[in-house]
């Protein structure tokens, strides 16, 4: 039973395992026919591929190209609207700025620019035409403009009195602020195309230009009273009498240009665009500058026919030009406007004025014919020392033309080799500065004016005077005028404490003392005489004294009436000296009386009171050969001074 059961579900399962087998037979070959219907598959999608690969790409490329004429026609549309509105445009500059109000001008003018700059980039030759018409609106309203531009500045250019605005301490007036927004705004548009295209190579823009014919006439007739006065001012009706600081107008004249020039450069800084700052004051200042040139060069002529007396002009012109420069080139940057050139010829006279004084007071000490006879000092002192005092009131000039010479080259008329292109610049602030070098220099030249005088008066006097008392008078009252008048003035600050100057001052104070003391050399000769140790026999001690009766007995007849020739010769040469002395002191100097005086007592007092001692017994108190005694004589010299 078992055994049927199991052979049933045998034949069951071979049953099922024959058709599954059957299946996979079927299966098997459906599969191959699946592979080979895909390799058919593949190679027809292959040749479709291959064929339609190409039209694809065509039609692609087609279609790019349809995309871009269409931008390119919407670009050309576009391109060619800007010369649909010309008539607008036309319209408005046509009628000028007076009518459709500038804001509306100008923007037109900015359209039509931003216009004409598109279609002369696309360089269709549909837009020559309008281009063209474009270029002459802009030039029409360029030369309307450029009529409003020169209408705004000429309402503001009568002559302002420049004395109100100096002496107030006041600002020059500058254009009110409405004007200089207009003038800014139409700047930009004041040039017609083709010149605005080149004025990088230009040096003014029409706008400039505009600007410096209005305003140069304003600063020139502005000026023009200030220029007259200067030279006015600067001639004096007796020529002999030396230029006194600030007598001339040429520092007001001086300060009005530079306040002018300054508040044309506020207007001009708020006009234009700082590139054209330098050129616009340049221009703008250049015939007001050529004018005070002029003004400069006939100033020159003048204080070179009076070179002695008005050379302090020149110093003072160039102390007060060369500051102005200054201040003025720093604000107008890279461009340097040319004082310079006008200071120049007044730069060079002032120069050569330096060794023309020095070689002024030889030549005039020189052609001296006659000296004071009582040996005063020349008036001729005074005015040096005076007018070494007058120099040095300008310290800042005459810095930088000594440091143009050269230590020493003052002394030759041709002045030698020196960092100088002065002439031809102007001096830096740094060489304006008085330092160690400027105060040494300007100490240098003092010094050697001085030598120079004390050496060509004392020269004259050897020459012209018979005695040298008066001559050592003469010598001593010079250099106490000298040492007075430095101390009295700012000379004093600069010269005394440099050791050079006061060993000179005192050389000469002693070769004037020594001069007037070799007219005492003969009194005092007198009392010098020989004393023979062998003859009287044994030498006194030391520390005792001995009697002059004992002298006297002691001497030999020969040696009485040598000692008593003495005493005479003395008598008769010291109060020769004294009454000499004596005519002179009125013309001394007080320092120089008692100095003098002092000086021969200590020379002929404690000589004589030796002599006195030793030998006053051979008189017997007659007074026949002896004179004075010791009390009389000291009574005499006291009285000298």
């Amino acid at each position: 039973m078992m055994a049927k059961a199991r052979n049933a579900a045998y034949a069951e399962e071979k049953a099922e395992v024959a058709v599954l087998s059957a299946d996979a037979i079927k299966y098997g070959e459906l599969a191959k026919k699946l592979r080979a219907l895909q390799a058919s598959l593949e190679g027809g999608g292959r040749t479709v591929r291959d064929a339609i690969g190409p039209v694809h790409s065509n039609t692609r490329e087609h279609q790019i190209m349809i995309h871009n004429i269409d931008r390119l026609d919407a670009h050309i549309d576009k391109m060619l609207e800007p010369g649909q509105d010309k008539g607008k445009e036309e319209r408005i500059i046509r009628a000028g700025p007076g009518k459709v109000g500038l804001n509306e001008y100008l923007a037109s003018l900015k359209r039509v620019e931003r216009a004409l700059s598109q279609m002369t980039a696309t360089n269709i030759r549909a837009n020559q035409q309008a281009i063209g018409d474009f270029n002459d609106l802009l030039s029409e309203g360029s030369n309307r403009l450029q009529d409003l531009f020169r209408m705004v500045l000429m309402e503001n250019v009568q002559k302002v009195e420049p004395l109100h605005y100096i002496t107030k301490q006041q600002p020059f007036p500058v254009l009110q602020q409405e004007k200089i927004t207009h003038l800014s705004s139409m700047d930009r548009y004041v040039s017609p195309p083709n010149a605005r295209n080149a004025s990088t190579n230009q040096r003014e823009s029409p706008s400039v230009r505009i600007y410096s014919e209005c305003r140069s006439p304003y600063l020139v007739d502005t000026l023009q009273n200030l220029s007259i006065a200067s030279i006015s001012t600067s001639k004096r009706k007796n020529a002999d009498e030396p230029y006194r600081q600030g007598t001339s107008a040429i520092g007001t004249y001086a300060s009005a240009m530079e306040g002018l020039f300054l508040a044309e450069l506020q207007n001009i800084s708020a006009i234009f665009p700082r590139e054209d700052w330098g050129v616009a004051i340049e221009a703008t200042s250049r015939k007001a500058l050529a004018d005070f040139a002029k003004t400069l060069r006939e100033l020159n002529m003048h204080i070179k026919s009076n070179l002695t007396t008005d050379c302090y002009l020149a110093y003072e012109i160039i102390e007060i030009v060369t500051s102005i420069a200054h201040r003025v080139n720093s604000a107008t940057g890279d461009v340097k406007l040319p004082f310079a050139d006008a200071l120049k010829p007044i730069r060079e006279t002032a120069k050569q004025s330096l060794p023309d004084l020095l070689e002024d007071q030889r030549r005039r000490i020189t052609s001296t014919t006659a000296l004071p006879a009582d040996g005063s000092a020349l008036t001729y002192t005074a005015e040096t020392m005076t007018r070494l005092q007058t120099l040095y009131a300008y310290p800042k000039p005459l810095s930088s033309i000594l440091t143009s010479l050269g230590d020493g080259n003052w002394t030759h008329r041709n002045s030698g080799p020196g960092p100088s292109n002065s002439s031809t610049s102007i001096p830096s602030l740094k060489s304006l500065d008085v330092g160690a070098d400027g105060t040494q220099l300007l100490t240098h030249y003092i010094l050697d004016t001085i030598d120079t005088h004390l050496t060509a008066v004392d020269a004259r006097a050897r020459m012209l005077y018979k005695s040298k008392a008066v001559h050592g008078v003469f010598i001593s009252n010079t250099i106490a005028l000298v040492d007075r008048m430095i101390r009295s003035s700012d000379l004093h600050s600069l010269l005394s404490h440099n050791p050079s100057a006061q060993s000179k001052l005192e050389t000469w104070r002693k070769k004037g003392v020594s001069t007037y003391m070799d007219a005492w050399r003969e009194p005092s000769s007198a009392l010098f005489d020989v004393q023979y140790t062998n003859r009287s026999g044994p030498r006194p001690q030391s520390g005792t004294s001995v009697s002059s009766a004992e002298v006297v007995k002691s001497l030999g007849s020969k040696d009485k009436d040598a000692i008593k020739e003495k005493f005479k010769l003395f008598n008769s040469s010291f109060d020769e000296c004294v009454r000499r002395h004596k005519e002179l002191s009125g013309g001394m100097e007080r320092e120089v009386k008692s100095s003098l005086s002092r000086e021969v007592g200590n020379l002929v007092e404690p000589l004589y009171g030796r002599f006195w001692d030793r030998y006053e017994a051979l008189d017997k108190g007659k007074g026949k050969y002896v004179k004075y005694d010791k009390g009389q004589l000291a009574a005499v010299l006291a009285g000298l001074g």
